[in-house]
């Protein structure tokens, strides 16, 4: 990251967007992840070892567990605490505290308890903050994006990442597409070397103008992750996938 400030003196990234504007986008965000469900604020799915909480379901592990993904939800806790918002009784230990349900038999198994109805009531009245969080964490991915880009694809990133974050509309797209595929920047998240993230969106875009950024994007972003699939090894089937990611980015044109 200092390298990155050092080499890009004036990044400039700070996204300031009404009240209403970030309400907007946070519950976007909300219908493309939960299918704008209060249940689906809840989510442990079939064969993940976590819990994912939140508009953007982001993730919680129990104690003892970790994975290749990035645990998200205790930090979305420590951001919203320090905005003053009421937390629930489950979450008032520690905001490092590990997920209370140790398997998804046994969160399933919670569902309709008080604990967890709090829980989905605190996400429901956190729908603006959760947002924000998504936002501050896309401030955080441009020095990393241009210190995983070549050198001659940085000017090039930044121009792009800055014309797409100017207005709510196109903001969203940069926020939901990070939340769903990633930064672009782990090597570990490359098929046959190449990647599927924001960085690998925003390097095959080249306009220079406001007029029709979303609509690029949205074309980018869809070749990006056909890309994706046509490299995946075979075994993991992952065409299944395409059609429904697809219908996701190009809710980027609407609205």
């Amino acid at each position: 990251m200092a390298a990155t400030i050092a080499l890009w003196p004036h990044i400039s990234c700070a996204i300031t967007f009404s009240h209403g504007d970030v309400l907007r986008i946070g519950q976007r965000v909300w219908q493309n992840e939960c299918n704008g469900t209060i249940s689906g604020l809840t989510a442990w799915n079939g064969g993940e070892d976590f819990a994912s909480l939140g508009i953007g379901h982001f993730i919680w592990y129990p104690k003892g567990r970790r994975g290749p993904f990035e645990e998200s939800f205790p930090k979305l806790i420590s951001f919203i605490s320090t905005r003053g918002a009421k937390l629930p009784t489950l979450l008032l230990k520690s905001s490092e505290q590990p997920c209370p349900w140790n398997s998804r038999a046994e969160f399933l198994q919670a569902q309709h308890t008080p604990e967890m109805n709090q829980l989905r009531q605190f996400l429901v009245d956190t729908i603006d903050l959760q947002a924000e969080f998504l936002i501050a964490r896309l401030e955080g991915a441009l020095p990393k994006m241009l210190d995983e880009a070549t050198p001659a694809d940085r000017a090039n990133v930044q121009q792009q990442f800055e014309r797409m974050s100017r207005t709510p509309r196109r903001c969203f797209a940069l926020v939901d597409y990070v939340n769903f595929k990633g930064e672009g920047v782990l090597h570990t998240e490359r098929y046959q070397g190449q990647g599927w993230g924001l960085l690998q969106v925003l390097e095959s875009m080249h306009g220079a103008t406001d007029a029709g950024a979303v609509d690029e994007f949205v074309r980018a972003a869809k070749a990006t992750l056909t890309r994706r699939v046509h490299n995946a090894p075979p075994e993991r089937h992952e065409s299944r996938w395409l059609s429904g990611w697809i219908r996701r980015v190009n809710s980027y044109s609407g609205g």
